[in-house]
């Protein structure tokens, strides 16, 4: 008797949405279920061990590289597979989600990559997930357009060789995809935006003299990146592609993956062209692990950690010395700016900050930065032009002068600031702002003149809950308590209220982002991530 056929993976839950057939065909979503069955089950146990060593950092407030592979840190012999000539030169790299008109505009905004974002700058809706690989074939199809219903302006492409190389973000380990599943249970995020993407377009981008490029998010240690590793050779084998076709550049935004840069490097050294640094998700991660460890890990304002913080120049210099150490890229953190159509003040000044934060990650020895604007394009270009001239990257540079010790990557108590009152309302008009967008389907959003992500809402959330457990005195005398938090909130909802009317304030979601923003920012049992509880109440 023949063996039974195996399951399919059902859509459970969704409208039908338009020309979404050309995306979940029989064969896209034969290939992610057989991601699921392979990969799922390690995928679980990686995500308990993250609890293990959460709860190994509570009770020794400390974090040092692993003893377990001191040999692959020692051995100066391996190196990463050489760019292929489409990363090559990753001076400037733009961000976005890959809604229509962001599609356009990424590609032709004049960066040598563009991050097409499935995880914090999109909101995982069932149409951003499927509309939004459906908009990255278009593009490299070029049959993609959008003109603007309320100011009718059109976009288009530029020439193909004008045009931006696309490195796409999947979700996290950590996140289900509900509308995808396998007998019942989810299929993890990660995968379903890999896989479907990886499936339509591996060998187009071949085709088009480049390739199935990746940015991987949240990884916590090597072991994640390995588990990543075994994903792309059993992927590059199923469609019939060579080993190393794949190219993965690793965030280092979790403090955990700080310690283990080269192992995560050596786990993929057949397809990681380099590593990130990501700053915010970065804070954020030192408040989760180290929540309890007491007043010397208490972060003051998100906006006085600058990546000048001791703790912070040791981290992005340790992640340049690595990186060049393995032949890799070095890639540098983000200027979040959004330009003032009216405030040409604003501008002038928050332009001066972009440049000298560039002019620094080029100086210490940066390959290429991140920016979430096209404006900011020719600003961080200038920087990185300055040191390089027509090198396509600093790689020869070895940073051998750098010296980190453990204890440097977690010295928080060395920044000489402290959380403020002006902080926690800061962190409070935010954390609400962000999450009521999110929940109506935006994962990028303009709040004060700063282009906001998940990360964002997370470092803000993380910080209440940090200065309340903390019993944090604010320079005007009030204690940080859940009680004033509410009062915060309060007061912010109002003052949105009064800002946007009611009937826009009716229409959106505000109290339902004031009360999850309360619930992840109060809970006693902190949340690992927002976005869990938030993706529940999306629809």
């Amino acid at each position: 008797m023949s063996a039974p056929a195996p399951s399919t993976l059902a859509i459970v839950d969704a409208e039908p949405l338009p020309r979404q057939e050309e995306v979940l065909t029989d064969a896209a979503l034969a290939f992610v279920a057989e991601l699921h069955r392979q990969f799922t089950p390690r995928r679980n146990e990686l995500l308990a061990r993250r609890g293990e060593r959460r709860a190994e950092i509570a009770r020794t407030s400390t974090l040092d590289f692993l003893p377990e592979t001191a040999a692959v840190r020692a051995d100066t012999s391996w190196k990463v597979a050489p760019a292929p000539a489409a990363l090559n030169d990753r001076r400037v790299e733009i961000t976005g989600p890959t809604d229509r008109k962001m599609t356009i505009n990424a590609l032709n905004s004049g960066a040598k990559v563009w991050l097409a974002d499935f995880e914090d700058a999109s909101a995982p809706t069932w149409e951003n997930v499927v509309l939004g690989q459906l908009n990255l074939t278009d593009a490299y199809e070029r049959r993609i357009d959008f003109t603007d219903p309320k100011s009718g302006k059109s976009y288009a492409l530029k020439s193909a060789d004008e045009l931006a190389t696309v490195v796409m973000r999947p979700r996290g380990w950590h996140l289900e995809e509900r509308h995808l599943q396998l007998d019942g249970v989810s299929v993890p995020g990660a995968l379903v935006d890999f896989g479907l993407y990886f499936f339509h377009n591996a060998q187009r981008l071949i085709d088009l003299g480049k390739g199935p490029y990746f940015y991987l998010p949240k990884t916590e240690s090597h072991l994640e990146a390995r588990l990543w590793n075994d994903v792309f050779v059993f992927a590059q084998d199923y469609v019939g592609i060579p080993q190393g076709t794949v190219r993965a550049t690793v965030l280092i935004e979790t403090i955990t993956a700080a310690y283990e840069m080269e192992e995560i490097l050596y786990e993929l050294r057949d397809h990681a062209p380099g590593l990130n640094a990501g700053r915010w998700d970065y804070l954020f991660s030192i408040v989760k692990n180290f929540r309890d460890g007491g007043s010397k890990f208490v972060l003051p304002d998100r906006n006085a950690v600058t990546m000048t913080a001791p703790f912070m120049r040791a981290y992005t210099e340790l992640l340049v010395r690595t990186c060049h150490k393995r032949g890799a890229h070095a890639i540098g953190g983000m200027a979040a700016f959004i330009p003032s159509r009216r405030d040409a003040e604003v501008n002038k000044v928050a332009f001066e900050k972009v440049k000298a934060d560039k002019d620094r990650e080029a100086n210490d020895g940066f390959d290429g930065s991140w920016v979430a604007h096209p404006d900011l394009v020719p600003i961080a270009l200038a920087s990185f032009d300055a040191v390089l001239g027509e090198k396509p990257n600093q790689k020869d540079r070895l940073r051998e002068d750098v010296s980190v010790a453990p204890g440097d990557l977690i010295a928080i108590d060395t920044l000489d600031a402290s959380p403020t009152y002006d902080g926690l309302r800061n962190a409070v008009a935010v954390g609400i702002r962000y999450i009521e967008a999110w929940l109506r389907g935006l994962g990028a959003v303009a709040i004060f003149n700063l282009m906001e992500d998940a990360a964002t809402a997370e470092i803000s959330r993380s910080q209440i809950w940090q200065w309340i457990n903390a019993g944090v005195v604010f320079e005007n005398g009030e204690h940080a308590t859940a009680d004033l938090a509410r009062k915060v909130a309060a007061e912010e909802l109002a003052a949105i209220r009064e800002e946007i009317g009611e009937e826009t304030f009716t229409a959106g979601k505000w109290q339902q982002a004031h009360d999850l923003l309360l619930q992840v920012s109060l809970d006693q049992d902190y949340a690992d991530f927002l976005t869990l509880p938030a993706y529940e109440q999306l629809r």
